[in-house]
């Protein structure tokens, strides 16, 4: 329901001693309490703040759970020999597929939260610190028994990943329990982003409260043996708005044989997107490297999507970015293939460096990369208002 132009202009109480709120805002707006109570009543029923608490809700934040580690990459200097030593070059930063998504949404201007689990260690400390200054609210993030996580990769000369090895002992720690605190938070943001190194039993209890406040969900599965521990979850009673698998990730979350290079038109590929939209996946979006991506709603067209033109310095952090990118223009008024469209962008941007997350990564940026002649998109910037 909309908000009045009196009820989105009325200052909500205090999070904390709602009552006393109540009573400072009477007196402040020279109102009677009781008329103050019935104002924040409707407020109430029209979900701009809870029934406790009284959080206003926060039309564009967005609350990003699940990995949050250290990024060790390693990259070869020639092709990769197998078996043997290759010269190389490596470098240590923050990462993890939430942590680095959340970090994109920042530095696009999208106020973000991110709740995830690193451990009481300088490794942890490092990274609330890196990422506290990129601009995302770490307040939930967990500082648990466990080492801080860490991804190493090792990427071949030209950049592509040929293999990685994930330690997430301190995600897979995070139960429901831990999320208590920031149920509210949670069910009144203005979307969630969940990514797959979260168990099954921390997601069920996302996507519940998602399902209950209504709030629009993208999810990340990350790996194709994640996805296939999360298929069980997505029923229609679970509504999901985005789903984000490769191919790999799009067999094992269905049951099927895909194959890892098909394109955008496989017979398989699209009976298996079927497949997701029965079980309550209104967008799948389904990512094919440099082949660009097919975004497939539901009831509607399936939109292929072409890649831009990019070099390659580093792929990693490609996903992160196109999620980030995606989320956000979304958020910013963007219709779904305008947001992929922008989410492409925002990768081909990332790649051409070695960053995991670029640093200088702006809205401009992006809008620059569209506009060009070479990457010309049907994406604006919307309209004020």
């Amino acid at each position: 329901m909309r908000l009045t132009r009196g009820e989105r202009g009325f200052p909500a109480p205090p999070r904390r001693n709602p009552p006393a709120g109540a009573r400072s805002l009477a007196d402040a707006l020279g109102a009677t309490r009781a008329a103050v109570r019935a104002h924040l009543s409707r407020l109430v029923t029209k979900r701009a703040v809870p029934g406790r608490g009284h959080i206003p809700r926060q039309e564009h934040a967005v609350v990003v759970i699940g990995g949050a580690n250290v990024d060790i990459k390693v990259r070869s200097l020639a092709p990769v020999v197998l078996r043997t030593s290759n010269p190389g070059r490596s470098h240590t930063s923050p990462g993890g597929v939430a942590r680095n998504v959340a970090e994109n949404l920042a530095r696009l201007g999208t106020p973000t939260h991110l709740i995830a689990a690193v451990g009481q260690d300088a490794a942890g400390e490092r990274l609330l610190t890196e990422t506290r200054a990129a601009g995302v609210r770490v307040d939930h993030v967990r500082r648990g028994p466990h080492p801080t996580g860490t991804y190493t990769a090792v990427l071949d000369a030209d950049g592509d990943l040929l293999v990685a090895v994930a330690d997430m002992a301190a995600t897979d720690a995070l139960s429901p329990e831990h999320l208590r605190p920031a149920r509210e938070l949670i069910g009144h943001a203005g979307m969630l982003v969940l990514d797959g190194n979260l168990s099954p039993r921390m997601l069920s209890y996302v996507l519940d409260i998602a399902a209950t406040t209504g709030v629009q969900t993208l999810i990340d599965p990350v790996s194709a043996p994640k996805a296939a521990l999360l298929a069980p979850l997505f029923t229609a009673g679970r509504p999901v708005f985005a789903l984000t698998p490769n191919a790999a990730e799009l067999g094992a979350l269905t049951g099927r044989d895909l194959d890892p290079a098909a394109g955008r038109d496989d017979r398989e590929l699209i009976r298996a997107v079927a497949v997701l939209h029965e079980r309550g996946v209104r967008h799948v979006w389904v990512r094919l490297g440099a082949r660009g991506s097919l975004l497939s709603t539901e009831g509607e067209d399936r939109v292929p999507l072409d890649a831009p033109p990019a070099e390659v310095h580093d792929a990693t952090g490609a996903g992160d970015a196109m999620l980030g990118a995606f989320a956000h223009a979304l958020l910013t008024g963007a219709d779904p293939v305008g947001a992929a469209r922008y989410g492409h962008a925002a990768a081909a941007l990332t790649v051409a460096t070695s960053a995991t997350v670029r640093p200088d990564l702006t809205p401009r940026l992006i809008e620059d990369a569209l506009n060009a002649p070479q990457r010309r998109s049907t994406w604006q910037r919307p309209t004020p208002g």
